[in-house]
């Protein structure tokens, strides 16, 4: 899928319980979600309906039930989010927002190593 939607905080806990377990019916999804959250039903099966008018998810038809599945992945939800994210706060500029998470990030001696590592390999086009 090229078009990725805007997933919400609580569409993507959701996304998480298919992405995990499905696919899985609007019965399944809200017993999965017992305990995790404080949604009632009716605000689980609103965020199933915005996900399918995103086209986040679709859907099979069994007996009188239907049976949800992702119809994009964990990743390029990510993916998505962090371009999003990019773009919104910095711009889309690479350079200061990965010095700002270096600045305020606790790194070990090997977490800096494997940066450095990172970025050895990047300016060597892999």
């Amino acid at each position: 899928m090229t078009n990725v939607p805007q997933v919400s905080q609580a569409e993507r806990v959701v996304m998480q319980v298919l992405w995990s377990h499905g696919p899985l019916t609007a019965n399944e999804i809200i017993e999965s979600l017992r305990g995790r959250v404080k949604w009632n039903p009716r605000t689980i099966r609103t965020l199933i309906s915005r996900l399918l008018n995103k086209h986040a998810l679709e859907f099979d038809k069994e007996g009188k039930e239907y049976r949800y599945s992702p119809t994009i992945t964990e990743q390029q939800c990510t993916k998505h989010e962090r371009v999003s994210f990019l773009k919104r706060v910095y711009g889309g500029a690479t350079k200061p927002m990965i010095a700002a998470f270096i600045e305020d990030a606790k790194l070990s001696k090997d977490d800096i190593a494997e940066l450095k590592m990172m970025l050895e390999q990047k300016g060597k086009g892999k």
